[in-house]
């Protein structure tokens, strides 16, 4: 993730963040007392209020006293906030560990909310400050140069194509398949995955083609209800964009803000769509 200070960013957006933090913190206290079912997958998580109502206060205070701000704009955090703000508590995975990742953990109280980022030392820094968010450092096989490779080479790899690359772990004949992340990740399934990393601006870095590819695999193989909704930020970015038509599809884009597309994905399984394309 780009890290960024309050003078690389209008000053309103510290101020709005503040404000969807505050406004987070009193929905969940209402949820407490609701007797509103909920809808996501089945999650573990803390049931001690408390904790939730610490964090989120936690999250107010750091970013109320800090020169520091989320590195997406307003509008953008807004269209992940309306979605947790329905479905929350739930499981949240977001690719990428930042300043933005306080917010993002307490915007999902009760819930379960895990950060994967690729470089240890960021990990260190950010959880020197914030250690209640939950964090695991992955590896990742791919280089940004070998983008336009490994978009044709997929095709003819039979353990890319869907049914086969529903089990992503352990998939080390698919290069684009993230095939040894924490055991978590292919345990749990998540109605919310955020791509914000790993980094994609240089050749010699990961590029977030298998962020995006793995999203989708995890998306279509879905057991439960519901639809899985993706974020994938800095689509202004030709490799993000064309990787995101190829497995997330334009016809499941429901958002489109600035630099954030958003889209729902519902399970390869239900419907007409035949299992074995992406799109």
């Amino acid at each position: 993730m780009i890290r960024l200070t309050l003078a690389e960013k209008p000053w309103f957006l510290a101020l709005a963040t503040f404000s969807l933090l505050g406004g987070s913190l009193i929905l969940s206290i209402s949820k407490l007392t609701s007797d509103r079912p909920f809808h996501c997958s089945s999650f573990s998580s803390s049931t001690d209020p408390t904790a939730a109502t610490s964090l989120q206060r936690d999250a107010v205070l750091h970013y109320a006293t800090s020169a520091t701000v989320p590195q997406q704009s307003l509008a953008e955090i807004r269209v992940s906030f309306d979605v947790l703000r329905r479905l929350s508590p739930c499981n949240f995975l977001v690719f990428g560990l930042g300043h933005d990742s306080l917010m993002w953990s307490s915007f999902n109280p009760h819930g379960t909310t895990l950060f994967l980022e690729e470089d240890p030392k960021w990990v260190q820094s950010v959880l020197k400050d914030a250690p209640s968010l939950r964090a695991h450092t992955v590896r990742y096989r791919t280089r940004l140069s070998d983008a336009n490779r490994l978009l044709s080479a997929y095709r003819s790899e039979p353990s890319c194509l869907l049914p086969s690359a529903a089990a992503l772990k352990g998939n080390v004949r698919c290069e684009l398949a993230l095939s040894d992340l924490p055991e978590e990740v292919y345990e749990r399934e998540w109605d919310l995955i955020m791509i914000d990393a790993p980094r994609g601006y240089a050749g010699d870095l990961p590029g977030r083609m298998g962020a995006i590819y793995s999203a989708a695999v995890m998306a279509r193989s879905r057991k439960g209800e519901g639809v899985t909704h993706v974020f994938l930020h800095d689509v202004n970015r030709r490799v993000e964009r064309v990787y995101a038509e190829e497995f997330l599809c334009r016809k499941n884009r429901v958002n489109a803000v600035r630099r954030l597309w958003h889209f729902a994905i519902s399970p390869g399984s239900n419907g007409s769509r035949s299992f074995s394309n992406f799109c």
